[in-house]
């Protein structure tokens, strides 16, 4: 029999408590995209202050200690009694849940914030947190422990009369992360992205742990930089820089774009500078936009024949980067992350803001107009030539008559959940593969040579590329428009190359080719990377397998650095029987895979990193591996 329930087994949580008992609810996890997520929360609230034109700066420091700084000139949180609480407001802002400037009364026209939870989130989730707030010559100051105050807001100072804001300081819980490590890159692409959206505000990030470094990201293009930066690893097809700005319905509404040379279309849309991954009703407005204005003007001037079928919406924007940017009173979004708008009124107003300023656009720059036609008909033409091939490639099964790729050594069960597919650079590797699997659950397909790099490829070579038939045709899911999760054949994806340069580009190949056709493969955690040893030590016919140089040394001093220990160094998979290949990496027991993730906040950045590595120009490229080289590790 189970326990009584009664009233007694009903908790009430007080406070802050219910964050520090599931603050998975609150901030999404407490990994690291949670830790870092504590700085976004305090930024926005800054960024608010911006938004309704009074906030300049914001300075964000990773301090020695690992701890935070915010500071901003804004107005500075109030310091007055707020009456239904008997507690100043700055103090009902950081101890009390949805409670805040954003819903109603005033306080801000629009906002990032949603829930106004933030503020009082971070205090729960902080070892300790401090706010001084400058207003009227004062300097005010309160002190939290883990949410708790520590003593009433008081005056610690005087400040010029004139200096007005709010700083935060605090320290994430131990207690609550797993880690507590703030990482500078990704506080920095956070931040650029936010300074582009929120044009002449100035955001300093400093660092003050071992580098000391600093960082000014100020626009004052906004958006129009946001997408030459994003394009600046491709040749654009035109200099300008579209741009689009107005206000219907109350929704304000900024777009930016401009196409490159790629046959990639890369574009993100923002609500009151919150990114949204899943797009939503802003996203319709402007591809409804975009394809009506074009194929208007293709036929009013006869760039587009009457015979000729109108360019749909892949056309037109293929090689397009673009920004899609509204800011509206009451946001609504879909589902609790906040990654799609469901607001009727914002497809309305982008799709009539961008309407008429592209027609106006087009109309002042014909030269331009027919630039993007002429590319928008060649992709119009390698589509109908993909179409073509598309059928051979589709999830191919016993009723229509056609098999899997012939080099697929398929496994017997039928469960996706418990099977596996290893992609297997060169056919020697591939035989080894075959001998060593288990043949129940594990398939294999050997790939020939490397891959079609599809970040210079159009549609049409894709589906043409005998390596990509075999794996689209082998996962079952389809590419593109026609992806289908449900018909995945296989719930480990795994890259299995060599351990060099030559697997590592293959690798990164593969994952280019994943990433572009089928990113949700990569976003709900199927895709694999093989981690097969780096050595073999041999001593008194004993065997050990390092995967690392530091394990390699760690096995020496366990061992001893013997002259008759014999060390091998594997440059391939083909140096390894079947029996070492399945006990060192395809032994679900003993093997290490690693899981390829991506954080939906940092798709620009994401598409940017795959365009500078695989694209056409080289100095981005040499840019990059400058920059990156000293995460590399040096193979002689």
């Amino acid at each position: 029999m189970s326990a009584e329930y009664n009233a007694d087994q009903i908790q009430i949580l007080e406070g802050l408590e219910a964050v520090r008992k599931r603050p998975g609810m609150y901030i999404g996890s407490t990994s690291s995209r949670g830790l870092h997520h504590l700085v976004y929360e305090i930024v926005d609230n800054a960024v608010d202050e911006a938004l309704a034109g009074y906030c300049d700066t914001i300075d964000v420091q990773i301090n020695a200690d690992n701890s935070i700084t915010v500071i901003d000139d804004g107005r500075g949180i109030p310091v007055d009694i707020q009456k239904k609480a008997g507690l100043p407001a700055v103090e009902v802002v950081f101890t009390i849940l949805h409670a805040g400037g954003k819903f109603g009364g005033g306080g801000y026209k629009v906002s990032g914030g949603l829930h106004g939870v933030g503020a009082s989130v971070v205090n729960a989730l902080s070892e300790w947190l401090e706010v001084e707030v400058y207003h009227g010559g004062k300097i005010y100051k309160q002190r939290y422990e883990r949410g708790k105050t520590m003593y009433p807001l008081k005056i610690v100072g005087d400040c010029p009369a004139d200096k007005h804001g709010t700083k935060v300081s605090f320290l994430p819980d131990k207690e609550i992360f797993e880690e507590t490590v703030y990482d500078y890159d990704t506080l920095k692409i956070r931040l650029r992205e936010t300074a582009f959206l929120t044009k002449n505000l100035k955001i300093i990030l400093r660092d003050d742990r071992e580098d000391k470094k600093e960082k000014v990201f100020h626009y004052e293009g906004g958006i129009k930089e946001f997408v030459s930066y994003l394009n600046r690893s491709n040749v654009p097809l035109y200099d300008t820089v579209i741009y689009c700005e107005g206000k219907k319905d109350n929704v304000l509404v900024e777009v930016a774009m401009q196409h490159n040379d790629s046959y990639t279309e890369n574009i993100y849309s923002f609500v009151n500078n919150i990114n949204t991954p899943e797009g939503g009703t802003h996203l319709t407005g402007f591809r409804n936009a975009l394809t009506k204005t074009f194929n208007d003007y293709g036929r009013k001037n006869k760039l587009l024949k009457d015979s000729e079928p109108a360019l749909t919406g892949e056309d037109i924007r293929e090689g397009l980067t673009a920004i899609i940017s509204v800011k509206i009173e009451e946001p609504q979004f879909e589902g609790q992350t906040k990654q799609k708008l469901g607001n009727s009124e914002a497809r309305g107003a982008v799709d009539s803001v961008v309407s008429e300023q592209l027609t106006y656009f087009l109309e002042q720059n014909p030269s331009v107009a027919k630039t993007i036609i002429e590319k928008s008909v060649l992709a119009q033409r390698a589509r109908a030539a993909a179409r073509k091939a598309r059928d051979l490639t589709r999830r191919k099964t016993v009723l229509d008559g056609l098999s899997l790729p012939g080099k697929l050594a398929d496994c017997s069960s039928k469960h996706p959940e418990e099977c596996e597919i290893y992609i297997v650079e060169g056919d020697s590797a591939g035989g080894s593969a075959k001998d060593a699997r288990n043949k129940s659950t594990q398939a294999i397909l050997p790939l020939r040579g490397k891959i079609l790099n599809v970040e210079k490829a159009r549609l049409d070579r894709i589906y043409g590329n005998a390596e990509i038939k075999s794996m689209i045709t082998a996962f079952g899911t389809g590419i593109h428009e026609d992806f289908d999760i449900s018909k995945l054949r296989y719930h480990k994806i795994i890259i299995m190359t060599d351990a060099d340069v030559d697997g590592a580009h293959i690798s990164t190949l593969l994952l280019t080719f994943i990433y572009r056709f089928m990113p949700e493969l990569i976003k709900q955690g199927y895709v694999y990377l093989a981690q097969p040893p780096l050595y073999k030590i041999e001593k008194n016919k004993r065997v050990w397998y390092a995967y690392s140089d530091e394990e390699l040394n760690n096995i020496l001093k366990e061992i001893g650095r013997d002259q008759n220990n014999k060390i091998q160094r594997y440059k391939g998979l083909g140096e390894m029987d079947a029996e070492q290949l399945w006990e060192t990496t395809m032994d679900p027991e003993h093997r290490i895979l690693l899981r390829v993730t991506m954080n939906e906040e940092m798709t620009s950045e994401i598409d940017l990193t795959f365009t500078t590595l695989m694209g056409d120009q080289v100095e981005p490229r040499r840019e990059f591996i400058e920059q990156n080289a000293k995460y590399g590790t040096l193979d002689i």
